[in-house]
């Protein structure tokens, strides 16, 4: 890896929508790369770029399956194909450390992008795998956890949140892990 380490809340790079990838080549493939490394070393189950302070439209997931291997995989400008369902479950994120809140997400859901060859590649998925395609999603259009909550939750968060960001000045922009 690079050095490069998922950036937390409070860096601008999470709040904006991330742009289209017009090419893919060797650049976007070292990203992946990154983004996979960096999502190991921080034992997630996904990553998307901008959470590296990268706003381009690329996740990377890393799914845990039953034989205690991993299910991987790259998804270049993923758009969604369908949604069914609802389901409410404790969620997470790399950039919001410490914050964990119940989010309402689709039960299924079928995406659509590019792997990193450039090939058209459909996922589908359920449980797992649909809330951190979803979340993923989220960071592509600059959304967090966060913005998915009442303003009564968000209001009741407002001290670790300002802690957080405050944590993220000191550091002086510089990316921690």
């Amino acid at each position: 890896m690079s050095g490069r380490s998922v950036v937390k809340y409070g860096d601008p790079s999470l709040k904006r929508r991330a742009s289209e990838i017009q090419e893919i080549d060797d650049s976007v493939r070292k990203l992946a790369s990154e983004m996979f490394a960096a999502l190991e070393a921080s034992r997630g189950v996904g990553l998307a770029a901008p959470q590296l302070g990268v706003s381009l439209r690329l996740i990377v997931l890393s799914i845990p399956r039953e034989d205690e291997t991993r299910w991987k995989c790259a998804i270049v400008n993923p758009e969604f194909v369908s949604k069914r369902g609802t389901v409410t479950s404790e969620e997470g994120c790399l950039s919001v450390p410490g914050v964990y809140e119940d989010i309402s997400r689709a039960e299924e859901v079928r995406v659509r992008g590019l792997d990193l060859e450039g090939k058209e590649i459909v996922v589908e998925g359920k449980g797992l795998l649909a809330r951190a395609i979803q979340h993923e999603m989220d960071h592509l259009d600059g959304l967090l956890i966060i913005d998915r909550l009442s303003s009564a939750k968000r209001h009741a968060l407002q001290k670790k949140l300002r802690e957080l960001e405050e944590s993220g000045r000191r550091s002086g922009g510089k990316r921690t892990s």
